[in-house]
């Protein structure tokens, strides 16, 4: 597989905390990679470096095959579109000022801006103050200008920040047409349901340390849902079942993590009739992208 990105133990420390730990990161071409995390688990840290905002403590990153460091940093940028925090742009500006701005920076030919405009949907608003923008707005201007250079990937901190739900469409829309474009995007995001229906693989990052990554069929098959029993004596049966599995007690049903296998539940049932608790059924949990990050995220990972 030809990946985009590629770290090899990456890491950066600030003193004695350790922001990102030995990441090993891999980006397949052509995919919408949803890097998932928890608040302050180092995945703005982790896109800065890729970007060479920030330096590594230790480890490297290797993007579109070339070492991102001090000498190639300059060749690698010009093929990378980013948006980091908040959208940029000149608020006392219109959208095609701010535009034309970056053609300049960049030296870009109009056919760029125009490509850039369009794709983002936003050819008939160019003409407003950016202080008139809805923040839908704002985020395609600045997604505009960093597909203005026509990067092969672009990464995407949080883009859907604080969006209402059409908005949040518009962008998930623009992530497809962009993967299906040839365009490789990486996007990190805490709403998981969005990611959910856009990204094709997926990274969860947990107090700087990846521990998963993968499809999200692989990430489903890898962790195994919650069992529920329902029974005559939920109480005891929940008594009994609190130290070796969890068990907690929901509107009378008794919910366990961790039970893997057939012979698990086999086990379980049997002991709870053994103790005279009758077993009306046995069924596992409906999974969600949700439900199993927050088993990843507080369990430590698979």
């Amino acid at each position: 597989m030809s990946y985009i990105v590629a770290t090899e133990n990456l890491t950066k420390t600030y003193g004695s905390r350790t922001v990102v730990d030995k990441l090993n990161l891999r980006i397949p071409e052509g995919s919408v990679y949803g890097f998932l995390g928890p608040n302050g688990s180092g995945k703005s840290t982790t896109m800065k470096m890729l970007l060479s905002l920030i330096r590594p403590t230790s480890g490297q990153a290797h993007v579109l095959g070339r070492p991102m460091d001090r000498s190639t940093r300059r060749g690698l940028l010009g093929q990378i579109g980013s948006l980091i925090e908040s959208p940029p742009g000149y608020a006392h500006l219109t959208g095609a000022e701010n535009m034309r701005i970056v053609q300049r920076l960049l030296n870009l030919d109009d056919k760029n801006i125009d490509f850039a405009v369009r794709t983002v949907r936003m050819q008939d608003q160019m003409n407003k103050k950016v202080r008139e923008f809805s923040l839908g707005m704002k985020q395609r201007l600045g997604i505009a200008m960093a597909l203005a250079r026509q990067p092969k990937l672009l990464i995407l901190d949080e883009p859907t920040n604080g969006l209402d739900p059409a908005g949040i469409e518009e962008i998930r829309d623009l992530l497809r047409r962009l993967a299906a474009g040839g365009v490789t995007v990486m996007v990190s995001s805490h709403l998981l349901g969005e990611v959910d229906k856009t990204a094709t693989v997926l990274g969860i990052l947990s107090q700087g340390k990846m521990i998963f990554q993968g499809t999200r069929a692989e990430l489903f098959s890898a962790a195994a849902p919650d069992l529920l029993i329902d029974c005559s004596d939920p109480r005891r049966a929940q008594a009994m079942l609190a130290r070796p599995h969890g068990a907690r007690l929901e509107n009378g049903t008794v919910r366990l993590s961790g039970v893997e296998t057939n012979n698990a539940v086999a086990a379980i049932v049997t002991g709870l009739v053994g103790e005279a608790i009758g077993v009306h059924g046995v069924r596992r949990d409906e999974q969600t992208l949700e439900s199993v990050f927050m088993g990843l995220t507080a369990g430590g990972g698979l």
